[in-house]
């Protein structure tokens, strides 16, 4: 099966439609989909749920599908960079569903692994707690976290091959493979496609068999933050 494509509004196409669930890899603005975030926009699919850890920054990554209005609902870890997900929260415009960072990683994974759900300790006594079941092993409480089954998986690493191996780079890696898995169809963006069997087994970060559709492009790499030391006086 064919699984690169030529550019990411191909890699997307017959996959959208209004109302789905789609999960987003990256952490900040590391290793996010930003070409394929950009198609989307494009498309115009809206009322869409989303999962990943943050909601980008204002005008870039995921905040273009805030600011187009593309965006029902966020699944999210961390969303302090960007003003106008704050905005649309506040306002009653945006719904949140707020998620510890290793739960949300491990609920995506679950979903991939085939596992429904799990029970974990982490929000227990909170509000994150609210509306879940809870569970006593040992002696202690534990919350029942579902899985995270999307209809759609977008996800940026660093190289491919044709088969559809990836390899992330260094932090890239961070949401990544978890959001690949737990897609109906997994569709990656990447930096390099090289050819079948270059690849050294051992260093395949997600197997091929997760990703269905491939694209290659030029990335931004912004920095979200930049902090540098005064320059001391000579």
């Amino acid at each position: 099966m064919k699984k690169v494509y030529p550019s990411a509004e191909a890699a997307l196409d017959g996959l959208l439609f209004d109302g789905m669930l789609v999960a987003s890899g990256g952490f900040g603005l590391c290793g996010i989909p930003e070409l394929l975030i950009a198609a989307i926009r494009k498309a115009g699919t809206k009322n869409l749920t989303v999962a990943s850890n943050n909601a980008g920054v204002d005008g870039f990554g995921l905040g273009v599908l805030l600011e187009s209005r593309q965006v029902k609902k966020m699944i999210s870890s961390y969303v302090g960079e960007n003003a106008e997900f704050m905005r649309q929260y506040l306002s009653g415009e945006l719904e949140l569903e707020f998620n510890p960072q290793g739960t949300l990683a491990e609920r995506m994974r679950a979903g991939g692994a085939g596992i429904p759900g799990f029970y974990t300790r982490t929000g227990v006594g909170t509000v994150i707690a609210e509306g879940k079941e809870h569970k006593d092993f040992d002696g202690k409480t534990y919350i029942l976290e579902r899985a995270i089954n999307a209809d759609l998986s977008i996800v940026k690493a660093w190289k491919a091959d044709p088969s559809g191996n990836l390899v992330f780079r260094k932090t890239a890696r961070n949401f990544n493979p978890p959001a690949a898995t737990c897609g109906k169809v997994c569709v990656a963006e990447v930096e390099e496609i090289v050819p079948l069997g270059s690849l050294d087994p051992d260093t395949i970060h997600l197997p091929g068999i997760y990703v269905h559709r491939i694209v290659q492009g030029q990335h931004e790499k912004r920095i979200e933050q930049r902090t540098v030391r005064k320059k001391e006086q000579a």
